[in-house]
């Protein structure tokens, strides 16, 4: 039988080793596709210290056993019950385990009275997308890009891939969406 999943919340002091971590497994995917990374980690750390702070904002290790490997950042909406997945990451010593699915569950379970989960991922990560929507039950909503820009985020960005990106929805069981 394999060893649990569990979540716990992070503190402030765990948030630079966290944030590392986070960049770390985020890189690689962008590695592959790009290249070496020049100007600086992926997510930038201005993006990761806005979504840490994000009013609803819960930020979680995810841990095996008791040991992390990896996090999530969740913004919870209780009036709405429409939550968001924003950041989720498994550490790359331990992909391939099956632990980004019972993860996943341990978050639906944590949140029971979610009525819908929405997140996003680049474009290019397909391992993501097969996972959201092959692994998790995730549909996808929209695909952004030059000609749909995302309405949630304006602009661009200065790494490469994030302004072309799917939008997913899960709704749980019993519930509808109303976005």
């Amino acid at each position: 039988m394999p060893e649990p999943i569990t979540l716990a919340e992070a503190h402030p002091a765990d948030l630079p080793a966290f944030k590392k971590n986070l960049q770390e497994a985020f890189a690689l995917a962008v590695i592959k596709e790009f290249g070496p990374l020049t100007d600086g980690p992926i997510p930038p750390d201005e993006d990761l210290d806005s979504a840490f702070a994000a009013p609803g904002a819960e930020v979680l290790h995810i841990l095996r056993d008791g040991e992390k490997v990896g996090g999530a950042v969740v913004t919870i909406n209780t009036t709405t019950k429409q939550n968001a997945l924003d950041l989720f990451f498994i550490s790359p010593a331990a992909h391939g385990q099956g632990l980004g699915h019972r993860a996943w569950t341990a978050i639906e379970q944590r949140y029971p009275d979610t009525r819908v989960w929405h997140t996003h991922t680049p474009y290019f990560e397909k391992r993501n997308i097969h996972f959201y929507v092959n692994k998790c039950g995730f549909k996808i909503t929209a695909f952004y890009n030059a000609h749909h820009a995302d309405p949630n985020r304006p602009g661009t960005q200065d790494f490469p891939g994030v302004d072309e990106a799917f939008e997913f929805e899960k709704v749980m069981p019993g519930a509808t969406a109303t976005r």
